[in-house]
């Protein structure tokens, strides 16, 4: 019974993402998405409360893998933390700068009211991300490679470094494509402020923000 349950779920999540592709998010209808996988409305809403909802497993199954990916890279062996934390931060900002996770970020600003919708983005995303590196950061300063701090508030530090340059053209939709180039001059100068900011002491006063 779980099995055809699952199988239920996937074959909706599955056309779900064909209907988004060819239509995108605002003509998109669960309508049309009854349609295209040939369940009633009532099975769709048993399993997906809304289409934002719906269009949030969507996303989240198409950029898991990238996710893994982006967060395997902090790697508590590495010896240079800043050079981790570029390589982490230009695989992040690519990510969230992406067009599906903007538009699941726009829906949840726009999502005011809707408070399952915009936990459960949270809690799928950032709070996993915040988690991971903040684990990183405190193994670094255990290690001596950071100076002693709160790990989380440091991490939410580096998090909005990282965003600095980009949060107010995304806020009002001003900005399209980020290129690779113009990111990683983005992340690091978001890790040279960091750096400086909480380097162990004989490391800081070498560190270049640069231009």
């Amino acid at each position: 019974m779980k099995k055809k349950t699952e199988e239920k779920r996937q074959a909706i999540v599955d056309a779900a993402a064909e209907v988004f592709r060819e239509l995108g998010f605002e003509r998109a209808s669960m309508a049309e998405i009854c349609r295209r996988v040939g369940f009633s409305s009532a099975t769709l809403y048993n399993y997906f409360s809304s289409k934002e909802t719906l269009f949030y497993e969507v996303v989240y199954e198409a950029n898991e893998a990238e996710f893994q990916t982006v967060h395997e890279l902090l790697n508590h062996a590495t010896e240079d933390i800043a050079d981790a934390l570029r390589h982490f931060g230009e695989r992040l900002l690519a990510l969230i700068y992406s067009p599906d996770i903007m538009a699941v970020r726009r829906l949840v600003t726009a999502s005011f009211g809707h408070g399952e919708f915009s936990r459960n983005c949270f809690e799928q995303g950032p709070k996993r991300s915040i988690s991971e590196l903040s684990a990183f950061l405190l193994e670094a300063m255990k290690n001596g490679k950071l100076r002693q701090c709160d790990p989380v508030v440091a991490t939410l530090h580096l998090r909005g470094l990282l965003e600095s340059e980009l949060l107010d053209t995304f806020i009002f939709q001003i900005e399209g494509d980020i290129d690779p180039e113009r990111i990683k001059g983005i992340v690091g100068r978001a890790v040279a402020v960091f750096m400086a900011a909480y380097g162990p002491p004989s490391a800081r006063q070498d560190v270049s923000i640069g231009a």
